[in-house]
């Protein structure tokens, strides 16, 4: 889903090219199944002027049958062209709207570079509701060209009666659509703020409900609820304005249309009043003028849906153009390689500089929680390499030589602050369905309490955010998922601070067991963690300030007894 050039698509236009482009074949077969449909609809009252043209002349059996036949054909190639049609451009727009739903949310779910305003909530409304939107062009561009096909007829047809009667049609519809043109204009560019101020307020309900239980505990869900409010509201105008402005659309475009019919339908009973037209002429003219309402409407509301369409996919390139956080490499690290952090500047960190060889276990304790997160962070890939001084090599490899996919394959970060899915115990701990160490992490995270009291076992359902379950079960629930995952190089940040001291003791020897011969890196001030650990760092004033055994240290060093002895 690139440009020819190979870049991602960077505006609306480019994606709405790429979405017709690859929808060629099936808008071309949509569009002549569409024209025949227009063309047989439009062919019904011609036929039927003809049938009261010769009717009139020869009143015999066999015209009669020759006439209802033809209706038939024409009753039957319009249903079944109309069926086949919308089945072809339906399932066209649905294959890309899936298309550019995932692939939005594969952008989503890549870091992009810290100045692209972009929320969750957003991306989750602009990856369905602006790429259904957006996929609707499919369906737009073969119903106006067949409504133009309709329209046409009708003009040719009029003209062959009556010149006049022609040019009215053309004349009437070149006018109504350049009016509807400036109104579409006004609709797509309050589209367009509608649909940022509704993704807005989506995005302040995920935060809403991420922060929900800190915000009861100092009760602030008031005040959260008057700023969800307010979004809302705003959310709510725009979209009552923009409803104004599609009822000012609509109203206007029935008012012209009603307005051209009724003047070919005056002009015909004028002419054939004056004998300058047959009656059959008559009839197939008020037959066109009731009939011209309906392709004059669809052609009429299509420019209102390409500049939706339009508002939609330029919505869509704010997040497929959005920078990745880092510039993708093509080198992988060592397979059995450690982790090394080379005079590192970044926040709170001044000059930080320690590694930790392949196997090792190390634990990290730092006396600012502030510069634990930003060590954190800088491992996680969550900050580009150009945005901090220094080195981190994983394997061996200088992160910005890595790309993203290689640096989580090789190595885990997982934050304090894990998130639980909706689904069961099992597709938590194991979302890919691949995990090969599943039961041993389940013991090693202590969770085997959880998955006993409930009969389903791993199988048991878990909520929306871990809903259903206390604070340290969901916290053993994301260490067992990191312990799962088994990668050579693992990151836990505070593993252990929601459970009871005498659990934690048992998680911290069985981590230290299970990653034997694993790199493994734990950011804590738990004593137990720290003392399972082969060595400690003390992270002061954001560098290494210390370093040698939980015990040793507390031997030592009366700051770090201070700091970390319970």
């Amino acid at each position: 889903m690139t440009t020819p050039d190979g870049r991602r698509p960077r505006t609306g236009s480019e994606i709405l090219r790429i979405a017709l482009r690859r929808n060629l074949g099936a808008m071309t077969g949509g569009t002549v199944l569409m024209g025949l449909y227009q063309a047989g609809e439009t062919a019904f009252p011609i036929a039927l002027g003809l049938i009261v043209e010769h009717t009139m002349r020869d009143r015999t059996l066999g015209l009669l049958g020759l006439s209802i036949a033809a209706l038939a054909v024409i009753i039957t190639t319009v249903s079944f062209s109309w069926r086949f049609g919308m089945r072809v451009l339906q399932k066209a727009n649905t294959t890309e709207a899936h298309r550019w739903r995932v692939r939005v949310a594969a952008c989503g779910l890549q870091p992009v570079a810290g100045d692209v305003d972009l929320k969750s909530g957003e991306v989750l409304t602009i990856a369905t509701e602006d790429a259904d939107q957006t996929a609707d062009i499919i369906e737009v561009v073969p119903l106006l060209v067949s409504s133009l096909v309709a329209v046409l007829i009708a003009a040719v047809a009029l003209g062959l009666a009556n010149v006049g009667l022609g040019l009215l049609v053309i004349v009437g519809t070149v006018a109504i659509l350049s009016v509807l043109s400036v109104l579409s204009r006004r609709i797509g560019t309050g589209t367009r703020e509608q649909q940022a101020r509704v993704a807005r307020a989506g995005a302040k309900v995920a935060d809403l409900i991420a922060g929900l239980r800190p915000l009861h505990g100092f009760g602030g869900n008031h005040a959260a609820f008057r700023s969800y409010r307010k979004v809302s509201t705003e959310a709510r105008h725009q979209a009552v304005r923009v409803a104004k402005a599609n009822g000012a659309y609509a109203g206007t475009a029935l008012a012209l249309n009603a307005l051209l019919a009724a003047a070919v339908t005056l002009m015909a009973g004028r002419l054939a009043f004056q004998g300058r037209i047959t009656t059959g002429e008559l009839v197939m003219a008020v037959g066109l003028a009731q009939f011209i309402m309906e392709p004059l409407k669809l052609f009429s509301e299509m420019p209102k849906y390409v500049m939706i369409a339009r508002a939609s996919a330029e919505r869509m390139a704010l997040v497929l153009a959005a920078p990745p956080v880092m510039t993708p490499g093509t080198e992988r690290p060592a397979a059995d390689g450690g982790l090394e952090v080379d005079r590192v500047r970044y926040g709170t960190l001044r000059t930080l500089r320690f590694e930790v060889p392949a196997g090792e276990f190390v634990a990290i304790t730092s006396y600012q929680p502030r510069a634990a997160a930003d060590l954190v962070s800088v491992l996680a890939a969550d900050v580009p390499p150009g945005a901090y001084e220094g080195v981190v090599r994983i394997g061996g490899r200088a992160t910005a030589d890595l790309s993203i996919e290689a640096i989580r394959e090789h190595m885990l970060v997982n934050p304090s602050n894990g998130e639980i899915f909706a689904g069961t115990l099992r597709t938590n701990i194991d979302p890919s369905g691949t995990a090969r160490m599943v039961p041993e992490a389940v013991r090693a995270s202590m969770l085997t309490d959880v998955v006993a009291l409930h009969r389903e076992g791993l199988d048991h359902g878990v909520r929306d955010r871990g809903a259903n379950l206390s604070g340290g079960q969901r916290q053993r629930l994301s260490l067992a998922r990191a312990l799962a995952a088994d990668t050579a190089v693992l990151v836990l940040h505070d593993p252990t601070t929601a459970v009871d001291a005498v659990t934690e003791q048992l998680i911290a020897r069985n981590i230290a067991e299970l990653r034997r011969g694993r790199t493994t890196i734990v950011i804590t001030s738990s004593p137990a963690l720290l003392d399972a650990a082969d060595r400690v760092l003390v992270l002061d004033d954001g560098a290494i300030s210390a370093e040698d055994t939980h015990r040793n240290l507390l031997g030592t060093d009366d700051g770090y007894r201070l700091a970390v002895a319970r």
